[in-house]
C-alpha cells in the first residue's frame, strides 16, 4: 500500500531527529570545525543525499540547534519569571535535570553546544544574545529563589551567586559526563539543590 501523507511526515520529522541528534554528539564531542557533513550522515545511519534534502549545509544545521536550545531556554526563563510556586518550581526543574543527565545525552549537549556557539562565533550579535540569555536565566533563578527565601523554604543567602552556582554545576556536570562517557556517575539529587535547600533538607 502506498504510504499516507501523514506516514511520509512521520518519516521525515524522524530523519530529521535522527540528523540532529547525530550532529549535537559529534559538534560537542569532537568540535564544530572537525565534524563534517559526511561524519554527520555516517554518525545518524544515513547518506549524504538525504541530509541535504534536510540541511543545506552544516552551518544551517548548527544555527537550528543552537536556536533550538536558546528558545528552550527562553521558556524556562518566561516559567521562572511567572512562577506562582517558586520552591516547587525549581524542585520540578532540578528533577528534570537530574532525569535527562542520568538518562540521556540531549539536555547536556544542548547545554554544551550553546558554550561552544558562544566561543566560536564570529559575530558580536550572537554573543551578546548568550551572555544576555545567560544573565535573564540567572536573574529568574535568583528571583525564584529570592522568593523562597521570603517564605521560608529556601536557605538564607545571596540569591544571585546561589543561581551562579546552580547553573555552574549543571554545566559542569554535562561536561564531565561528555568527557567521561562511561566512567561518568551521576551525584544523587539532592546535591544539585544543596546550595539553597535549607539546613538538612533534601
Amino acid at each position: 500500500m502506498p504510504r499516507t501523507p501523514e506516514q511520509y511526515e512521520a518519516m521525515r520529522l524522524a530523519t530529521r531527529t535522527k540528523i540532529q541528534t547525530a550532529a549535537m554528539r559529534l559538534f560537542v564531542r569532537q568540535g564544530y570545525g572537525s565534524t563534517n557533513v559526511q561524519h554527520i550522515a555516517d554518525q545518524a545511519g544515513i547518506s549524504t543525499g538525504l541530509l541535504y534534502r534536510h540541511y543545506n549545509t552544516k552551518e544551517q544545521l548548527f544555527e537550528e540547534l543552537v536556536q533550538f536550545a536558546m528558545t528552550g531556554l527562553e521558556e524556562l526563563i518566561t516559567k521562572f519569571q511567572t512562577s506562582d510556586e517558586p520552591v516547587e518550581d525549581l524542585a520540578r526543574f532540578a528533577n528534570e535535570v537530574y532525569h535527562d543527565l542520568s538518562a540521556g545525552d540531549d539536555f547536556g549537549h544542548l547545554l554544551l553546544l550553546m558554550t561552544q556557539s558562544f566561543f566560536s562565533t564570529e559575530t558580536d550579535d550572537r554573543k551578546e544574545a548568550l551572555r544576555q540569555l545567560n544573565t535573564n536565566l540567572l536573574q529568574a533563578t535568583a528571583a525564584l529563589i529570592h522568593q523562597g527565601q521570603r517564605q521560608g523554604k529556601l536557605r538564607e543567602g545571596n540569591a544571585f551567586e546561589m543561581a551562579q552556582y546552580f547553573f555552574a554545576s549543571i554545566q559542569g556536570l554535562a561536561m564531565m559526563k561528555v568527557m567521561l562517557e562511561d566512567e561518568f556517575s551521576m551525584p544523587s539529587r539532592s546535591l544539585l539543590t544543596i546550595i539553597f535547600d535549607k539546613e538538612g533538607e533534601t
